[in-house]
């Protein structure tokens, strides 16, 4: 294993859209801006279409619709204190990373979100990537602590590769 990201596609306009890149890009800066070196990490990100994501959306949320983004962290790391950063995981080894966890994207709402806000695909695919690996570290938005502490670190990682903000003027 050469990176942070281990990929699986289930939808093969992923691979024509770069997911392996935009995947290994955002997993490196996330580990980076966390102050960790990206090669002792581990995470699966698999590519689907909104028919899959719909699919697991509703075995695990009971959500039966389509969804952008979906992360299944391999540990429970948020903090149990609201708007506090979480405790995060040691690190593995170069030969034995430690797993973070799984993310799925679907290709059909990435596109149709990226088109509805003037976004670029790669800029949308991206902050959705780095939103599902700050997941998979214990970083949540289900308060509005969290939420800011979580928007406020995805900005830095975005603001680092060039990316504008995502959540300006909406």
């Amino acid at each position: 294993m050469t990176g942070i990201v281990d990929i699986v596609i289930e939808d093969d306009r992923w691979e024509a859209a770069g997911l392996s890149r935009l995947a290994e890009t955002s997993a490196r800066a996330v580990a980076t801006h966390l102050g960790y070196d990206p090669a002792l990490y581990q995470a699966v990100v698999m590519g689907c279409d909104d028919a899959r994501i719909a699919e697991l959306n509703g075995t695990f949320r009971d959500k039966a619709k389509p969804t952008n983004v979906l992360s299944w962290p391999s540990a429970e790391r948020g903090s149990e204190y609201a708007g506090e950063a979480p405790e995060l995981p040691e690190p593995g080894t170069l030969e034995a990373p430690e797993p973070l966890g799984d993310i799925a994207i679907a290709f059909d709402t990435c596109a149709r979100e990226a088109a509805e806000q003037e976004k670029t695909f790669d800029a949308h695919v991206t902050h959705l990537l780095i939103h599902g690996i700050l997941h998979l570290f214990g970083y949540d938005h289900i308060d509005d602590d969290d939420a800011e502490l979580m928007e406020d670190t995805e900005r830095q990682i975005l603001a680092a590769l060039g990316i504008a903000d995502p959540y300006a003027g909406g």
